[in-house]
């Protein structure tokens, strides 16, 4: 089993920045890929950004490229989110989740995002 804790998140203007950290313990060596996504109110919960453990590959939806970069730290076993130029759309509780065999199978309990106009 993979336990998943994120932490960073809070409320902020517009045009700030935030960064969201992930901290994975457990059976973390069958983590092939941690991933951040997000559920607005009223939303389903959709992929933000991922790593890939071992290379550290990333990947991100048009609407944060530019803006987020996802890193980690593989010693620490820790994944982060940095997030600038927020915008009000970005409001959203994030989840970061551990990808196993192709599989987001481990998520954490989220973590609360509040960007003001």
């Amino acid at each position: 089993q993979v336990q998943l804790v994120e932490s960073g998140g809070g409320s902020v203007q517009a045009g700030d920045s935030l960064r969201l950290s992930c901290a994975a313990s457990g059976r973390t060596f069958n983590i092939d890929a941690m991933g951040w996504f997000r559920q607005a109110p009223g939303k389903e919960r959709e992929f933000v950004a991922r790593i890939t453990w071992s290379g550290g590959a990333t990947s991100y939806r048009d609407f944060v490229k530019g803006r987020f970069t996802i890193s980690r730290d593989n010693a620490k076993n820790t994944v982060s989110l940095q997030m600038n130029s927020l915008k009000p759309e970005d409001t959203a509780v994030y989840y970061c989740a551990a990808r196993v065999a192709g599989a987001y199978a481990h998520w954490g309990q989220g973590t609360q995002v509040t960007v003001s106009s």
